[in-house]
């Protein structure tokens, strides 16, 4: 069930997903993705599993995106397609797990990382957390309408163009008061606090939690376009010269230069 770079281990009717790649700040290969899905997968599967937590090996980072080097060979709209319809179908298999996912978030949540989080139920936040999309000053792509809809859905419209436009990180107390963050705790209570949560969440009724958990998805699903609503803008941001330059700047460890084409 580990990987190299994740450990799943089950503690009681809780278990954990840890990203194990602090060296990239956890940035996510697709091996790690797979890897995410098994987990979401078995902790469905086990009715004695009532909880699943995500988290990062350290408080460096939750997750820093998608690892960019997986980008260098992207050049058609079909592959820019297929990337975020892969990444859509994980997120998607993280927000139906009809058990309650908890995203214990210290460090960045940024990019890929940041649709993590927002996929769960619940984001327990230590004093260094910062949530962000980055994408406007690193890399010159875009959000899926179903990724979109999703943090439109915690922070409304005119908070993701902020979001978006500008290309800043919220820090733990903003996040929380715009409504991404659930809860913000001390550093050094942040991992009882998560224990505790889960424990009491554990000891309430299944039924009526995966009926609530459930009734919301739908609704929230119901609000939302068809999954395919913003292909075009997806693949016009993916098959950029803009976004071909910027993937071989973060490589390079320079800074893009955005001529809009």
């Amino acid at each position: 069930m580990s990987t190299s770079h994740t450990i799943f281990a089950v503690n009681g009717p809780t278990a954990a997903l840890t990203f194990n790649r602090p060296e990239s700040r956890n940035a996510m290969t697709w091996a790690m993705y797979d890897a995410l899905v098994t987990a979401c997968e078995t902790v469905e599967a086990d009715p004695a599993i009532r909880v699943l937590i995500l988290q990062g090996v350290d408080d460096g980072a939750f997750v820093a995106g998608t690892d960019i080097s997986q980008f260098e060979r992207l050049r058609t709209p079909e592959q820019a397609l297929a990337y975020e319809t892969r990444l859509d179908h994980v997120i998607g298999v993280l927000e139906r797990v009809s058990k309650p996912t908890i995203a214990r978030v210290n460090g960045v949540a940024v990019g890929g990382g940041c649709v993590m989080a927002m996929a769960c139920d619940l984001r327990i936040c230590g004093p260094s957390a910062r949530f962000g999309i980055p994408v406007a000053r690193t890399l010159g792509n875009c959000l899926s309408a179903s990724n979109c809809a999703r943090l439109m859905d915690l922070i409304g419209p005119a908070r993701v163009k902020d979001l978006m436009f500008t290309g800043r990180l919220l820090d733990a107390h903003e996040a929380l008061a715009v409504g991404l963050a659930t809860r913000v705790v001390d550093g050094d209570a942040l991992d009882r606090v998560v224990t505790e949560t889960a424990a009491r969440i554990a000891a309430n009724a299944p039924l009526t939690i995966a009926a609530t958990k459930e009734m919301v998805r739908r609704l929230q699903v119901h609000r939302r376009g068809a999954a395919d609503a913003g292909d075009d803008l997806v693949t016009t941001c993916y098959t950029s010269q803009d976004f071909h330059n910027a993937v071989g700047a973060f490589m390079a460890k320079r800074p893009p230069v955005w001529t809009g084409a």
